[in-house]
């Protein structure tokens, strides 16, 4: 095994080298093979468990969420159960002797929003609580590793606002209101409410607050809708971050993402999806890691409507360039069952 990682030609060497960059406690990468030998064996499997943690982290940048300006009726109320499949390989460094790190997991996710008047502007609030279950595995400098979690992830809260094309509007108002063009802005909170053991590297929750204000546009033309957000996010310290008492922080993650639409009519919808990302590198008690992101996804989401008050999205997405982290491919299916209270 260590012949084969030290020759730069052996099969071995070369599927390292097809890897990318992985998020390592390590600032300066060894300089002779016997090193990265012995760096390995010393971190054995919490070299893996860091390495599929950090992939893990990266979810919250990799939303891809269609139509999340559209315009609703005061009083409408949406309660939605789903459920994503996250399957597909982890990058890392390719100096390190790690290989076959991958990862599957579900979150269950039961949503609730309801739209609202926001100083006389059409506004939605939407809570979200997830459960997880994953598991990784990989091999270690020839050690085979596993990995298994399960428990209630972080919760989302999220707070949008249409600054244009969409006041507030009761019923009888909102069916004589025409899609066009709609500028908004929102506000995305991550709480820590999920399962945190500082003695595990992987666990369900993040053990810390996030931030993502963004900027949303839509524009309606006929049948067609085009969706483009811009967005951020900002991390709070883990102060308890493995082992029990480092010190985990992360830069901000700037965020794109853009979709088109084709519209048959309320509620039955197909989108084509992309999004990318950037930034996000983190320290571990000052120490520099290198994970620094810049990765992007594409897919597409179908709605269907069952009756006035039921519905099902179906969305699958796949890693359209990753330089670290999972490349993980998504499939999504979600129920939603709405309602409208105090109408006008």
């Amino acid at each position: 095994m260590a012949r084969a990682l030290c020759n730069p030609n052996s099969r071995s060497s070369r599927d390292l080298r097809r890897t990318n960059h992985v998020n390592t406690p390590h600032t300066i990468a060894p300089t002779s093979c016997a090193d990265v030998l012995a760096k390995a064996w010393t971190t054995n499997r919490f070299l893996l468990i860091f390495v599929l943690c950090a992939s893990s982290r990266t979810l919250c940048a990799q939303d891809l969420v269609p139509r999340a300006y559209v315009i609703t009726p005061l009083g409408a109320n949406a309660v939605t159960l789903s459920s994503s499949l996250f399957d597909g390989s982890v990058f890392t460094d390719p100096t390190l002797p790690i290989t076959g790190l991958k990862g599957r997991f579900d979150v269950v996710s039961l949503s609730y929003a309801r739209s609202l008047s926001l100083f006389g502007r059409s506004a939605n609030l939407v809570g979200l609580a997830p459960y997880a279950i994953g598991h990784f595995h990989g091999t270690v400098a020839g050690d085979a590793t596993k990995v298994y979690r399960s428990g209630l992830a972080d919760g989302r809260i999220r707070l949008s606002v249409n600054l244009r094309g969409a006041p507030a509007m009761h019923r009888r108002e909102f069916v004589k209101w025409h899609e066009g063009f709609v500028l908004g802005t929102s506000l995305t909170v991550v709480v820590p409410i999920g399962q945190y053991d500082s003695a595990r590297l992987i666990n369900p929750s993040l053990n810390r607050w996030a931030f993502k204000p963004e900027v949303g546009i839509s524009r309606r033309w006929s049948a067609w809708a085009l969706d483009v957000y811009a967005g951020a996010w900002f991390f709070a310290e883990n102060h308890a971050f493995y082992p029990a008492m480092s010190k985990r922080t992360q830069a901000p993650v700037g965020a794109f993402e853009t979709h088109l639409n084709y519209i048959l009519k309320p509620r039955f919808w197909a989108s084509l999806d992309g999004n990318f990302w950037i930034g996000g590198r983190s320290k571990v008690n000052g120490t520099l890691n290198q994970d620094y992101q810049r990765n992007s996804r594409a897919g597409v989401t179908v709605s269907v409507p069952l009756n006035r008050e039921q519905s099902l999205k179906f969305s699958y997405s796949a890693g359209a360039y990753i330089s670290i982290g999972g490349d993980y491919k998504n499939i999504s299916v979600a129920w939603q069952y709405s309602w409208l209270t105090g109408a006008k």
